[in-house]
This record gives C-alpha cells, sequence and structure tokens, in this order.
C-alpha cells in the first residue's frame, strides 16, 4: 500500500501552501488539495505577504504524491488583485459548495474587513460567485461547514471582532445562512474543522499553539480535550507547530492535513533565523498524519508516516 510522505506537498511557486481543504472528485477519480497560496517568496512589506493570495490547487490518486495544477481562475468580484483566504469546499447534491475569506486588494497591516464569499461549481475548477454570506460582522475567516443532521448545516468561523472567539451559523441549503453567535469562548483562535471519528463529534482549531482539540454530543455544547501537533516531529521538515488543519474522514479512518513552519521562529533561534532568507523564515509545508481515537481522545503521532 502507498505511504503517505513527509513533506507531503510545497507550493513549487511561492514555497508557502496554507490552510489547505481536501474532498474528492468522484468523476475524476482524483483527490484535489486546495490552499491559501501564501507569497513568501516576494519582498515583505508589513504583511503584503499575507494578502494577495490565490486559491492554489493540487490533485493526487492516492492522497500520497500530489501535482501542482496552478491557482482558481475567475473569482474576482471586483477589479485589481485582490486576496482570497482557506477555502472550504463541500459536495451535495450534484454540486460543489466554497466558502472563501476575502479581502480587498493587498493591504500591508491587519486593519482591513473581511468578508466570507459564496461559491459553486460542477467541476471544481469553473466557479460561480453566488453572493456574500452575511455573518453580522465585517471581520469572519476560515468557514468549516459540516451537515449535521440531513439537510441541516452548521457553520463555524472566526470572528475577529469578538476575542478571535468561533462563532457560528445555520441554514438548510447552503445558500442562506442565520448567524447564532459564539460557540468556543476558552481562547482565541482560527480555522476551525469539525467531523466524526469513533462514534464521537470533534472539532479542532488552531490557537498558535498546536491545535485545540474539543468533542461533543451535539454539535454545539463543546468539551475541551488534550490538543494535538502541539509538539514538532522528528523530521526536518515537520518542525514546528501544526496550524490550520482538514480532516477527512474515509473507511473509518481519518487523515489530518495541516501547514507547518519548519524554518520559523518556532523552531530557530533568532540567531538562526538571520542566516535564512526572508522567503525561508515565511515557507509554509503542508503534512498528513493519521488521527486516531485512544481512550476517548484524539490523538495524532507526528512521526508515523501511515499506509493508505
Amino acid at each position: 500500500m502507498p505511504k503517505i510522505k513527509t513533506p507531503l506537498f510545497r507550493d513549487p511557486i511561492y514555497d508557502a501552501p496554507t490552510d489547505p481543504t481536501v474532498i474528492y472528485n468522484e468523476k475524476e477519480k482524483l483527490w484535489y488539495m486546495f490552499y491559501t497560496q501564501r507569497r513568501a517568496a516576494e519582498p515583505i512589506i508589513g504583511v503584503a505577504w499575507v494578502h494577495g493570495t490565490r486559491i492554489g490547487v493540487a490533485t493526487s490518486t492516492d492522497m500520497c504524491s500530489w501535482l501542482y495544477r496552478g491557482t482558481l481562475e475567475g473569482l474576482d468580484i471586483e477589479p485589481g488583485h485582490n486576496t482570497f483566504w482557506a477555502p472550504e469546499v463541500l459536495y451535495h447534491d450534484g454540486l460543489y459548495h466554497m466558502y472563501v475569506s476575502y479581502i480587498t486588494g493587498i493591504p500591508e497591516n491587519w486593519e482591513y474587513p473581511r468578508d466570507m464569499l459564496h461559491y459553486t461549481s460542477v467541476d471544481l475548477w469553473h466557479w460561480t460567485f453566488d453572493k456574500e454570506i452575511d455573518l453580522n460582522s465585517e471581520r469572519v475567516i476560515d468557514a468549516c461547514v459540516y451537515e449535521t443532521e440531513p439537510g441541516t448545516w452548521k457553520m463555524w468561523f472566526k470572528e475577529e471582532n469578538d476575542h478571535s472567539f468561533t462563532h457560528a451559523a445555520v441554514s438548510n441549503d447552503l445558500y442562506n445562512w442565520t448567524e447564532i453567535g459564539r460557540e468556543i469562548t476558552d481562547c482565541a483562535q482560527e480555522g476551525p474543522n469539525v467531523f466524526e471519528l469513533g462514534g464521537i463529534k470533534w472539532m479542532i482549531s488552531d490557537f498558535w499553539s498546536g491545535l485545540a482539540v474539543y468533542k461533543s454530543e451535539d454539535f454545539t455544547h463543546w468539551t475541551r480535550c488534550k490538543n494535538i501537533l502541539d509538539t514538532s516531529g522528528d523530521i526536518p521538515t515537520d518542525q514546528g507547530l501544526g496550524h490550520h488543519a482538514d480532516v477527512v474522514v474515509k473507511d473509518g479512518r481519518a487523515f489530518i492535513f495541516y501547514f507547518c513552519h519548519p524554518y520559523s521562529h518556532e523552531v530557530l533561534t533568532a540567531e538562526e533565523r538571520e542566516k535564512l532568507s526572508p522567503a525561508a523564515r515565511c515557507a509554509a509545508i503542508v503534512q498528513c498524519r493519521e488521527l486516531k481515537v485512544v481512550d476517548g481522545e484524539l490523538v495524532c503521532d507526528r512521526n508515523e508516516e501511515p499506509e493508505i
């Protein structure tokens, strides 16, 4: 059986793929990975390098070997070079739906509105803009959408105007959403992801010290569990904290796709970092490991390269 390798994927244009989301295209028999294509190889002016990002695309036949395919075209809703972050992609009733965070232009600082946009597609390449999702805030990012019961979907997202807590919204058609307020408030965080494994409903989120883990009986009331991906792996390219992850559950097994900064301040001393180029300091790598439930806790071994 093929084995997942480390590193799993590096972006050949800017070397900084972040916020991966993975979905299977049944018609093509291909796995698709969509991600924020950070511009780490560009001049670093403020935080402009994390803006102006497109949505990168890679494909795989087996989830082990990934081929860079370019970026999604036709997403712009206004003129200019704009910013797309953290796509969430799901399939329902013959259509793919994408929810993606959007910022006008390429800001050099963080003080700009973020909107949540909705698109649909029949093939994962050609996307039709639907509308901006009204979530009662102009600073929302990182949507996660999950069908909590037949015909009912829930969206979790980072609400930056409320201490960066995780808020939620509900929908019965994937087009119209009602924001219902706070859901996770024990710490600031981003990139929530919800899935089911071992008969338990799980949420993971990036709180910049590894991934916070929560479990629930109703997709609403969450109990904090032990963190995962909060220490480096042994492999040189899997150093630093695990960040903003997606989980694919298939045949009773769960695979977590996350990114790390192997050459960042999380790993190196200040002296070591100064010897690196700016691009290397900002580089990111996507990794994949298996998640397991052991004694009611979610665990992830960064040193185990699982077979698929």
